[in-house]
């Protein structure tokens, strides 16, 4: 006996694959058929005949119908709706009660999920515009900051964001560092025109004043940030915008990610400076740690003081702030021995030639504020380097006696013991 089920419209939900599967399960119970019967039972003529002499066919065929209503019923459970149907994503946000907008969302979200290429302009040209539509919608019914998102539409617009974002960049052949290949003509990636807004529904969901960090941010979780900051090596510098906003959101949202966020950031950049030098978004992550240091409250933390101690360019750019540059001078006295021998440092040897520029602008700065002050620590990192050379030539001195002395014993015991 063959069983037409219909074809549910619209686009189905991801727990909707478990039907098939009930269907199956329920089949697979029932006790199996004869050739003649499943041909009798197609055949309206010959149905009342063979069905008086069939009893238990029409049994089975009583239990299909049961357990199909079950299904049925079990169906409008897991999905419902006012009508029983399934909400289509092409339906509008206003044309739904306040009620079914969540699950309206999240089947929009669904369709947008699918990614197209864009190499081929002319290909899928339909269904591109629909996925483009469909993105404006979601990012319109996000504006209202009065909306409070489910769980499942977190989830949704968190794995269509990733769906959408996370992926492998064409390899781009130049004999150059990325990031300092500032003569190079810049690649615009061709799906952009569904990026942006993609981009645009990640920040606007992060930014929703109604968004519950303590939730979100199983959602938001450290691989999803991972893969986040993985596209800022993005040869788009209109994508790398996008990403600092979303980064900086992110960081001001979530609190307990911040410990993480800086850690991963500087992973990037220990990799770049150690190992790489190539990267593409250099420039962005060393904005975003301006304004996290910016953002640090005094006195520092442990973990805030290692942290300036590695990121040496964007710390020297904190001498141009007013406020910083003046609590500095009123406690140069203090602070001028700290910092000088780095200083100094950096402005001869440093090997990346901003810091080393920047390193010699405060060198002068502190020149010209207090030049009797400069010279007194200047003698005294001399005075610190000429009792370090000392110590490291008497230790040296020390090291060559004992070698000596132990050269010497090892002969002596040799000459003992040679006559017995």
């Amino acid at each position: 006996m063959s069983i037409f089920v219909p074809e549910t419209p619209g686009l189905l939900l991801a727990a909707n694959s478990a039907i098939p599967t009930m269907l199956k399960q329920i089949l697979a119970k029932l006790p199996r058929k004869s050739s003649k019967a499943n041909q009798n039972c197609s055949d309206g003529s010959n149905a009342t005949a063979d069905l008086s002499n069939n009893g238990s066919f029409t049994n089975t065929c009583n239990v299909i119908s049961t357990r199909l209503n079950v299904v049925k019923k079990m169906s409008s459970s897991i999905f419902p709706t006012s009508n029983g149907d399934m909400i289509q994503p092409h339906i509008a946000f206003k044309d739904v009660q306040n009620s079914e907008k969540p699950r309206l969302l999240i089947s929009k979200l669904n369709l947008c999920s699918v990614t197209y290429d864009f190499n081929d302009q002319d290909k899928d040209d339909a269904e591109k515009d629909q996925k483009r539509q469909v993105l404006v919608e979601i990012l319109d019914f996000l504006a209202s900051d009065s909306i409070k998102l489910t769980e499942p539409a977190m989830s949704a617009i968190c794995k269509t964001c990733g769906d959408n974002l996370f992926r492998e960049f064409p390899p781009k052949y130049s004999n150059s560092p990325r990031g300092e290949a500032e003569d190079d003509d810049p690649w615009f990636d061709p799906a952009w025109t569904h990026l942006q807004l993609v981009y645009e529904i990640l920040l606007r969901f992060v930014s929703l004043s109604s968004l519950d960090p303590k939730i979100a941010k199983q959602y938001i979780d450290h691989p999803f940030l991972l893969r986040l900051l993985n596209l800022f090596d993005s040869e788009d510098p209109r994508e790398r915008d996008c990403l600092k906003s979303v980064l900086h959101r992110i960081y001001g949202k979530f609190m307990v990610h911040r410990p993480f966020i800086r850690m991963a950031v500087s992973n990037v950049m220990y990799r770049f400076v150690f190992e790489t030098e190539k990267h593409n978004g250099i420039a962005e992550l060393l904005e975003i740690f301006g304004s996290v240091i910016s953002g640090f409250a005094l006195p520092l933390k442990k973990e805030h003081k290692m942290f300036l101690s590695r990121v040496a360019e964007r710390a020297h750019f904190l001498w141009n702030n007013e406020h910083i540059h003046h609590l500095i001078m009123c406690n140069r006295q203090v602070i001028m021995p700290i910092v000088f021998s780095s200083l100094q440092h950096n402005s001869k040897k440093h090997w990346n030639r901003t810091v080393l520029n920047l390193a010699q602008n405060v060198m002068k700065m502190f020149n010209e504020a207090d030049e009797k002050l400069v010279l007194s620590c200047q003698g005294k990192l001399e005075e610190d380097k000429s009792a370090t050379t000392m110590v490291a030539e008497r230790r040296r001195l020390t090291w060559e006696h004992l070698e000596t002395a132990a050269a010497n014993a090892s002969v002596l015991d040799k000459t003992t013991a040679a006559p017995s």
